[in-house]
């Protein structure tokens, strides 16, 4: 299900966090609608690749050499299209399909960098979604990346700063665990805020 905050500019969450992604590292920008993270990237020449069941909202940039546009249905019981160990960063705004969990965290390359922002259950109190198949719980994506991913930042609560009032949950998480070179097998610490 996407989301229902309009595309107006990129997220917050996800600007703070992009200085992390490996430079020119191939970027997937899931359920993507008009691409305003993806573009993001591709204005700093990552390649991206923009998926989403209706890729209309994007077309204009189908003559970028960094841009791979693919619409398919996440949903719809098919296959995964991307393999395993490919993105340097996956990002994800206002959207949330718990089956395709997995699939996502495997899609990361070693280092690769998850940046994930969604509604979550107390939302329905001032809009949609409310939905809960569509409204994470309490530390729900932290459950997802305990043991697998590094987590950098991590927020649940009410948000009203850049839109309409909703209650959302967000992570930015490395998939850096198995690359420690400290001696005691800790990552290494991230920096909070970037240069640009």
């Amino acid at each position: 299900m996407t989301g229902h905050v309009p595309d107006i500019s990129a997220s917050p969450w996800i600007m703070k966090y992009h200085h992390l992604v490996e430079d020119k590292g191939e970027v997937l920008d899931l359920a993507c609608g008009r691409g305003r993270h993806g573009r993001l990237f591709v204005e700093r020449a990552h390649p991206v690749v923009f998926v989403d069941k209706n890729t209309s909202k994007v077309n204009d940039l189908s003559k970028n050499d960094l841009v791979t546009i693919v619409e398919t249905n996440l949903e719809d019981g098919s296959d995964w299209p991307f393999q395993k160990g490919r993105f340097a960063a996956i990002l994800v705004a206002n959207y949330l399909y718990r089956p395709n969990f997995e699939f996502l965290l495997s899609s990361l390359k070693p280092g690769g960098v998850l940046i994930y922002e969604t509604f979550a259950l107390g939302n329905e109190e001032m809009g949609r979604p409310r939905n809960p198949d569509f409204l994470l719980k309490t530390g729900e994506l932290l459950d997802l990346v305990q043991g697998r991913l590094q987590v950098v930042a991590y927020e649940h609560g009410f948000w009203d700063k850049d839109t309409a009032p909703r209650v959302i949950q967000r992570i930015c998480a490395v998939n850096d665990l198995a690359l420690s070179t400290r001696d005691d097998g800790e990552p290494i610490a991230h920096c909070l805020h970037g240069n640009s």
